[in-house]
């Protein structure tokens, strides 16, 4: 059977390490990926237009990476803003070199968290804002269960932001999540990618 980069465990996937070297705002990353992974070669499209839209505004409260894969997201967003990042993933493998990246690009206020979604965060922690990149391939269930938990997790007035394709399911996501918030904007749309963006109104 086949590992997915979704998965937990990766050891059955032969590991060939990869180095990336990205800049964005002018600040150089180098990002260790391997196999078993999400977009082991290149920072992925939809990751690029979610960074490029989303700018945290002065709301005080952590950011949320969830599915951070090896942790380009999160670990940008942390350093060019200045910002405290929470990084949960469920791939072993993942985690360790979001481990290795935030020391590599020296970046104090990120911090990763091995998780099954939601499953090992503080149920009383809220944040500002949850990003994802969310991992289609694990199926509707488990994308929907992101955005369930980034409802329950937000402070008030923090917002959900979601990258995803129009052919794997941005239309039907944008419906849920105006059933689960009340609202969802379309921010941006690049490429066949839309950029999703939910408040928690309360």
């Amino acid at each position: 059977m086949a590992n997915h980069y979704y998965e937990e465990n990766q050891d059955q996937v032969k590991s060939n390490p990869n180095c990336i070297h990205f800049s964005f705002q002018n600040i150089s990353f180098h990002f260790h990926t391997d196999c078993g992974v999400f977009s082991k070669n290149y920072i992925d499209y939809g990751s690029l237009a979610l960074l490029k839209s989303f700018v945290p505004k002065a709301m005080d409260g952590d950011i949320l990476d969830m599915g951070a894969g090896y942790g380009p997201l999160g670990i940008i967003v942390a350093k060019v803003y200045s910002r405290n990042v929470i990084l949960c993933e469920i791939n072993t493998r993942a985690v360790q070199l979001i481990e290795k990246n935030i020391i590599e690009n020296q970046v104090h206020t990120a911090q990763v968290l091995h998780s099954n979604l939601y499953e090992q965060l503080d149920a009383t922690k809220k944040f500002a804002y949850v990003i994802t990149n969310p991992p289609i391939r694990a199926g509707k269930q488990t994308v929907f269960a992101i955005y369930d938990g980034a409802f329950e997790r937000l402070l008030p007035n923090g917002e959900l932001w979601v990258v995803i394709q129009k052919k794997q399911g941005a239309p039907s996501s944008k419906d849920y999540l105006i059933q689960l918030f009340g609202n969802c904007e379309i921010v941006k749309r690049d490429k066949g990618y839309y950029i999703l963006k939910s408040i928690k109104i309360i």
